[in-house]
């Protein structure tokens, strides 16, 4: 078990290390991909048609939260949406 632990923590500190001069870029990378996400979640409400409409109206409430944070980032001062005030 003790070889294995070891191996784990070598690969950690692998990815660490190839990762410290990219992590910004990671960063964005992640954040362009929430930012698509909750577009593909909203688009219905934003007047555009969404096939996966139905699979994603479960994940609303969690969505809300960071709705705020998405519509800023957009360049959108207020919230786009009528029913939902974040602001």
């Amino acid at each position: 078990m003790k070889g294995v632990e070891t191996l784990k923590k070598l690969v950690q500190l692998y990815d660490e290390i190839l990762s410290v001069h990219h992590r910004t870029e990671i960063l964005r990378e992640l954040r362009d991909e929430d930012d698509l996400f909750l577009l593909l979640c909203m688009s219905e409400t934003l007047g555009l048609s969404n096939p996966a409409f139905y699979y994603t109206l479960e994940l609303y409430p969690y969505i809300l939260e960071k709705f705020h944070d998405w519509h800023l980032r957009m360049g959108m001062e207020k919230s786009p949406l009528t029913g939902i005030r974040c602001c």
